[in-house]
């Protein structure tokens, strides 16, 4: 039977990636997205698709609105959305005060907030029992990234992950987090990145490659299965070994 799927993030990289996976399965895919564009030219065969910036409660709103006109009910919520806030717009002054809430801000508002709305708006509509509730966090919110700002943006979705499958668990609605370590063919970095760069992140490994958006595809995709119904509150690592040292 096919299912209802609402991907966030949905028109590129890992987001887009699972949004074939399923509908390869036959299952009604929505993505959303900032940029219409972006998300009408994503090819996923049968796709819904609705632009919306879903750190804006109005904006949210309007796709809860739309998803109960179009969909009714959603089997699965695959939280995509979100990335580097360093290729956001500038705060605009050069005091490092400012430029410091301004990272920060702009990195919850991408990795927290756009999942945090869009789950308490779309979550009296997941399907009981079987729903499935996705995040994707990152191996950084692990071991840090740099500048501290998207670590804590990611690393803050997984006490909310637990919080949730507690909340949802009696419906039979389980809760899960993704932690992706470097994966390519995604606009994470804004564009390749360094030879020397790319070469260190891959000798992390212990399989010795890159990440692929069909990595972490696939494990969203068992995740939502009913094989994985008994799965809840737990964070995945899809990293080759990277976090663990190599």
């Amino acid at each position: 039977m096919a299912r209802n799927i609402v991907i966030s993030g949905g028109g590129t990289g890992i987001g887009l990636a699972t949004a074939r996976v399923f509908a390869a399965d036959g299952d009604r895919v929505l993505l959303l997205g900032r940029r219409a564009e972006v998300l009408e030219k994503a090819g996923v065969p049968g796709a819904l698709t609705r632009a919306a910036d879903l750190g804006d409660p109005a904006d949210v709103r309007g796709v809860a609105r739309f998803v109960a006109d179009e969909l009714g009910t959603v089997d699965v919520l695959v939280h995509s959305a979100g990335g580097n806030g360093g290729l956001e717009p500038g705060p605009g002054t050069d005091d490092p005060l400012d430029a410091l809430a301004h990272a920060w801000g702009i990195n919850f508002r991408l990795n927290t907030l756009t999942a945090v709305l869009l789950t308490e708006a779309l979550k009296d509509r997941l399907a009981d029992p079987g729903g499935r509730v996705l995040f994707l966090s990152s191996i950084a919110a692990f071991r840090g990234s740099g500048s501290g700002a998207y670590a804590a943006s990611k690393a803050a979705l997984h006490p909310y992950a637990h919080d949730l499958a507690r909340e949802l668990g009696p419906r039979g609605v389980t809760v899960n987090v993704v932690a992706p370590g470097y994966v390519e063919d995604t606009d994470f970095f804004g564009g390749p990145i360094e030879e020397a760069r790319r070469e260190r992140l891959v000798a992390e490994t212990s399989t010795g490659r890159a990440g692929t958006p069909g990595d972490v595809a696939a494990t969203l995709h068992w995740l939502a299965s009913p094989l994985a119904g008994h799965i809840t509150s737990q964070i995945i690592q899809v990293n080759g070994g990277a976090e663990r040292g190599h």
